[in-house]
C-alpha cells in the first residue's frame, strides 16, 4: 500500500500501523517469532526551481526491511498455519540467497521474480544505492547452526558489488 504523507508524524503513524499488522507468534525456539517480513519504504521527492525558469525533480528512496528469521521446522516445533508460514519464510529467504549468488557471480539472469520479496527489493538490490545489512545472531549453543548459516549469508552479501553500489555487513 502506498500513502502520500506530508510530515514525519504521518510517517511514524504509518510505520506503527505496519508494525501492528505484522504477524508474530510463539515457537519452541522464539517466544516472539516474526512470522512475516516487513518492508517500509520512504520515497522523498523535491522540486527545484532553476534560475532559467525550468525545474528539476529529485527523488530518493529509503527501504527499511526487517526479514523474518529462518527457523528449522523440526526445532521450532510448528505445525498447521505456523508450518506454512515457516515454509514461506524459508522459501523467500532462499530466493534472496539465490539473488545474492547470481549478483556475486555477475550472472546475466538475476532471479528477482522468484519471490514477491525479491521482486519488491529489486530496485534496492540492483541500482546505484547502498545497502546495509544487520545480521542478528543468537548467542546460545543450541542456535549455533542457524547463526553459522546467517554468517555465511552475510559473507555472501558482503561480496556483492554492483557498479557504484556498495554492500556492507554489520553483525549485531
Amino acid at each position: 500500500t502506498s500513502y502520500v504523507v506530508k510530515s514525519t508524524r504521518e510517517c511514524d503513524k504509518l510505520r506503527d500501523f505496519g508494525a501492528k499488522n505484522r504477524h508474530v507468534g510463539a515457537t519452541a525456539m522464539n517466544q516472539d517469532s516474526s512470522r512475516s517480513h516487513s518492508i517500509y519504504t520512504i520515497t522523498v521527492e523535491s522540486c527545484e526551481a532553476r534560475e532559467d525558469g525550468t525545474s528539476s525533480i529529485r527523488m530518493g528512496k529509503l527501504n527499511l526491511v526487517d526479514l523474518a528469521g529462518s527457523e528449522r521446522v523440526k526445532k521450532s516445533e510448528v505445525s498447521g498455519q505456523a508450518m506454512t508460514e515457516a515454509q514461506n519464510i524459508n522459501k523467500s529467504l532462499s530466493a534472496i540467497g539465490d539473488v545474492m549468488a547470481a549478483l556475486q557471480e555477475k550472472s546475466k539472469h538475476i532471479p528477482f521474480r522468484n519471490s514477491k520479496l525479491t521482486h519488491l527489493l529489486q530496485p534496492a538490490l540492483s541500482g546505484d544505492g547502498k545497502t546495509l545489512l544487520f545480521v542478528n545472531l543468537s548467542p546460545t549453543a543450541a542456535s549455533a547452526n542457524e547463526s553459522l548459516c546467517s554468517l555465511r549469508f552475510a559473507k555472501q552479501v558482503n561480496q556483492v558489488e554492483l557498479g557504484k553500489a556498495t554492500r556492507a555487513v554489520e553483525t549485531v
